[in-house]
């Protein structure tokens, strides 16, 4: 007998729906599975045996055969086993499905119990956008999927309340989940506040600046000048995430397996600080099942790599288009996927190897050669998508035991809040939603130069020999700055605070 269940697939981010179709039919006892699967899916093959047995429910001595449909979409991961269980029963009479369009989630262990599995909120969201109106998940990952308003969620303990479920006998309550609860239990910041970082008014300026336009910054200075404890305080100082932001970005942590076991819902920017061993394929992603990098995870967040000239060339340069196209595409003989990257590049490094080149009081012990090649070690077309750079000093002792503190990352994310608020409707048409993904058409648009900024607009070109990306990047920035600051135009005084943050980034 023939028997139809509907599961969903992701690939990427884009989710398809599965048909699982089984078939029992006299023969020999065999269990075919098939439809482009991979190992973990021909392995689900012993995990519904079991989960079946152990359930109480009779496992067909027949030849059986399941087809994932459509057939040449490659099937990944565990997800099937409940829908390749649900068909088998529907195909042995032991159930009868709903009558309301349904899908199945869900790895089933072999006692019958359903353990977490990765994507279910994509897949619970293609599904709605497909017309289904019911789906059942594993028991843990109902609050996940309830974040997808207009389905109806049933958490699945086991196949065993599955089976009574649908016999009647014992009805599963669907899931009640809530956006504004899972933000609200979601609303922790660990990482330092910059109240607590001692002097470095000019770095904690440029900071905001680059919070409130979302725009790359490279920290410089020698070791213990406050590089790193800056960077981290940057969350602190970002603005919330809306409702969007926040499921696009779990929908990413999802498929990762990464979402957190305490929180169904990312409410806090990520802030990803990968070490510099890291891989290519780690840092923008790939590998064999093509997953998403930290260029990736860092979507709507922040991606911070400290010693900057320490990480591999390739795996840096292969940064430059993502900054540029706010996606990735990975293409491998597998399969191609596309990933948002849509991340706030913030970097640190020493000006040498030893880190004493800058240093007021320090002698450097390294030869100019030395110098010369560690700063090499970055290239021209990489510093150059980098839009603020700030030398960082070593903290005076006077500052280090000062009893005063500084203004704390509230006020701050309150300006910063401010100004993405006059982005927002600058550009409410627009698809942008920051300074910083103007393109040169927005640009000429919004950002007005006075005439006194003009002239020092031209003279800086020309005696800076700046590129064309390193212009347009400067407006940007002095658009932001002009925000802050209340104004419509762009004035001198914005102008050159820009200007002084390319100190390092002409080419």
């Amino acid at each position: 007998m023939l028997a139809v269940a509907q599961s969903c697939a992701v690939v990427g981010l884009e989710g398809y729906v599965v048909q699982v179709e089984v078939d029992v039919s006299p023969g020999l006892p065999k269990f075919h599975v098939v439809g482009l699967p991979d190992a973990a899916v021909q392995e689900s093959r012993e995990r519904v045996r079991a989960a079946l047995r152990n359930s109480g429910c009779e496992f067909p001595m027949r030849r059986i055969a399941a087809n994932l449909a459509p057939a040449d979409l490659k099937k990944a991961g565990p997800a099937y086993d409940l829908p390749i269980a649900a068909a088998i029963l529907l195909s042995t009479g032991t159930i009868d499905l709903p009558s309301e369009p349904s899908i199945f989630l869900g790895e089933l262990s072999m006692d019958g119990s359903l353990r977490h599995t990765n994507g279910i909120l994509p897949m619970v969201s293609v599904a709605r956008d497909q017309g289904f109106s019911a789906v059942y998940v594993p028991f843990v990952d109902a609050q996940e999927a309830a974040l997808v308003d207009g389905i109806r969620v049933y958490p699945v303990p086991t196949l065993a309340a599955l089976v009574a479920h649908l016999r009647g006998e014992l009805p599963i309550a669907p899931a009640i989940g809530s956006m504004a609860n899972a933000v609200v239990k979601g609303e922790t910041r660990n990482g330092p506040d910059l109240a607590h970082v001692k002097g470095q008014e000019h770095a904690k300026r440029a900071l905001e600046v680059a919070a409130a336009g979302f725009h790359n910054l490279l920290f410089n200075g020698p070791p213990g000048s406050g590089k790193t404890m800056l960077a981290r305080a940057l969350p602190s100082i970002l603005p919330r995430m809306s409702p969007g932001e926040s499921l696009d970005v779990t929908k990413i942590y999802s498929i990762d397996g990464a979402l957190p076991s305490e929180s169904p819902l990312i409410s806090e920017r990520p802030f990803r600080s990968p070490h510099y061993t890291i891989s290519n394929a780690g840092l923008v992603g790939g590998g064999r099942t093509l997953r998403p990098g930290e260029i990736t995870m860092s979507h709507r967040g922040v991606l911070f790599l400290d010693e900057l000239p320490e990480f591999n060339h390739n795996a840096l340069e292969s940064l430059r288009q993502p900054l540029e196209d706010k996606v990735v595409t990975i293409s491998r003989v597998t399969g191609s996927v596309t990933y948002p990257a849509s991340f706030m590049l913030v970097a640190a490094q020493n000006p040498c190897p030893c880190g004493y080149y800058t240093h007021p009081k320090h002698e450097c012990t390294c030869g100019p050669s030395a110098v010369a090649r560690y700063q090499r070690r970055i290239s021209g077309p990489l510093m150059d998508r980098f839009d603020i750079f700030v030398e960082v000093p070593p903290v005076e002792y006077e500052k280090l035991v000062s009893e005063d503190w500084a203004e704390d990352s509230g006020t701050v994310r309150e300006r910063v809040e401010q100004v993405r608020d006059i982005q927002r409707d600058r550009f409410e048409t627009t698809g942008f939603w920051c300074n910083s993904e103007m393109g040169p058409a927005q640009i000429w648009e919004h950002c007005r130069l006075e005439s006194a900024a003009r002239d020092l607009l031209q003279s800086a070109t020309r005696q800076l020999g700046l590129s064309a990306r390193a212009f347009h990047r400067i407006l940007k920035v002095s658009r932001t700055i002009a925000d802050m600051a209340g104004e419509e135009s762009v004035a001198v005084a914005h102008l050159a605070e820009a200007l002084q943050y390319r100190s390092r980034g002409v080419s």
